[in-house]
């Protein structure tokens, strides 16, 4: 009997231990073997402590921006401000959805599939049941149709190519679709029948981790939030931000012409470039997912800090991007664009705004980080807040502050705006023809890497 338990008790140690990588020791759970890789269009701003806030004379007596000396943690940043054809991506995405969504619902109300053609084609992915996996099914069986219109958690065909052109509608259904994304034709002049850009609205979701941390209760539901907004810019700023001035071709062309495809994008509120940021992590994760890689961090808008340690390019106390102090090079050409002389906006080559990768980029590489178009940052604006923010990552954000800072100065801005220390504000539902934005990606990690792919 003893000897029948001592061999169940190794064959039980054989079974335990067979194929076993670990010995016994505690190595940690392995994961897939991870490199970190440089996001495109942006560079890699190390991390480092600076002497934020102005060093020199305040021109303007503000007061608002004394030295102190922060930290920053390494990130990634766009090496040019975000332009009208980056944003345009973003906008035909969310028309695209937009237009698969109507023509999903319709062929549901309809009760047709694939099978029938037409509008069927742009059907629902589980109106075939057939081919989707378990969980896929457990998932619609469960979750779907929760939310206000009964479709949502459905997911959209999107292998099946929109058709644009009228003549080559498939039926009436989807020519009755396509005529609800347009303006109505009463509204249509000289011939042109354009988006409604109203019908263009992004949806996403968030979670305030911060009001999260800080909460003593609650649960985890009670800190997402449900954001739902245009994100078509706002064309019209071109006329509305200057009285008694001829500025009708920029409102006509400046966003969806080819001729500007690679300028700056205008006309965007704080809120809309939050979106953007959200679409483009989106974007990202959507094709990580399909390629079985991890997902990477979120693309957001820069903390004040972090938009002057990288428009300083490593430069310790410089005036502008380039050191300083002057805006002009020795070989007497502008620096930047902007406002250089009263009345005089194209003394430096350029009226309104040019191209992203116009100038020379500072040291970190990065273009136009004084001038051109001032930026949008995920900060609020306080006059004070250099004296209470941290001083390692410093960010003084708050829900109820609806002043959020704008740094770097425009093309209608003078000199002193561009300065990299000049703190500026405007109201986060506000767009302008002079305020873009740019994004920025944490950084895995506190060393500065070696072999960024």
């Amino acid at each position: 009997m003893k000897k029948l338990l001592l061999l169940s008790i190794a064959f039980g140690f054989l079974l335990t231990s067979c194929g076993s990588k670990t010995q016994g020791e505690l190595v940690g759970a392995k994961g897939k073997k991870w490199y970190p890789e440089k996001p495109y269009g942006m560079e890699l701003i190390p991390q480092g402590a600076f002497i934020m806030g102005k060093s020199e004379e305040d021109m303007a007596k503000v007061m608002s921006a004394p030295t102190k000396t922060v930290t920053v943690r390494s990130f990634y940043m766009d090496d040019t401000e975000i332009t009208n054809s980056e944003y345009r991506q973003f906008v035909e995405w969310v028309k695209d959805s937009i237009t698969r969504t109507k023509l999903a619902i319709l062929a549901d109300e309809l009760g047709l599939g694939p099978e029938d053609g037409g509008i069927g084609d742009y059907a629902f992915k589980d109106a075939d049941t057939t081919k989707m996996s378990v969980y896929d099914k457990y998932m619609m069986d469960n979750y779907s149709g929760m939310g206000e219109t009964g479709y949502e958690g459905r997911a959209l065909n999107m292998d099946e190519n929109l058709v644009w052109d009228t003549s080559d509608y498939p039926d009436e259904y989807y020519a009755e679709i396509m005529d609800s994304i347009y303006i109505p034709e009463e509204e249509s002049y000289n011939g042109q029948r354009t988006v409604d850009v109203t019908i263009l609205k992004y949806k996403y979701s968030w979670m305030d981790i911060e009001a999260a941390a800080r909460s003593r209760s609650g649960s985890r539901k009670d800190f997402i939030r449900q954001e739902e907004l245009e994100i078509y810019p706002d064309t019209t700023v071109w006329i509305r931000d200057f009285s008694y001035s001829y500025n009708e071709p920029m409102h006509n062309d400046y966003f969806w012409h080819d001729a500007y495809s690679d300028y700056p994008v205008v006309g965007v509120s704080w809120a809309q470039a939050k979106a953007f940021c959200n679409w483009r992590t989106k974007f990202k994760n959507d094709d990580q997912k399909d390629k079985g890689k991890q997902f990477v961090n979120q693309f957001r808008l820069p903390t004040e800090a972090e938009w002057e340690y990288a428009a300083r390019g490593g430069i310790e106390s410089g005036t502008y991007p380039w050191g300083g102090p002057y805006v002009i090079s020795d070989t007497g050409c502008f620096m930047a664009n902007f406002k250089p002389q009263r009345g005089d906006y194209a003394a430096d080559t350029a009226l309104y705004t040019v191209e992203a990768k116009s100038f020379e980029p500072n040291d970190y590489n990065l273009f136009n980080m004084a001038g051109n178009v001032s930026e949008w940052t995920n900060s609020s604006y306080d006059p004070n807040s250099y004296e209470y923010v941290s001083t390692m990552n410093p960010n003084a954000i708050s829900g109820d502050n609806e002043r959020k800072v704008i740094r770097g100065g425009s093309w209608k801005d003078v000199a002193y705006f561009l300065q990299v220390s000049t703190r500026d504000y405007e109201y986060q539902d506000s767009a302008r023809s002079y305020i873009g934005f740019r994004t920025v990606q944490d950084f895995m990690g506190e060393e500065d890497p070696k072999g960024i792919r």
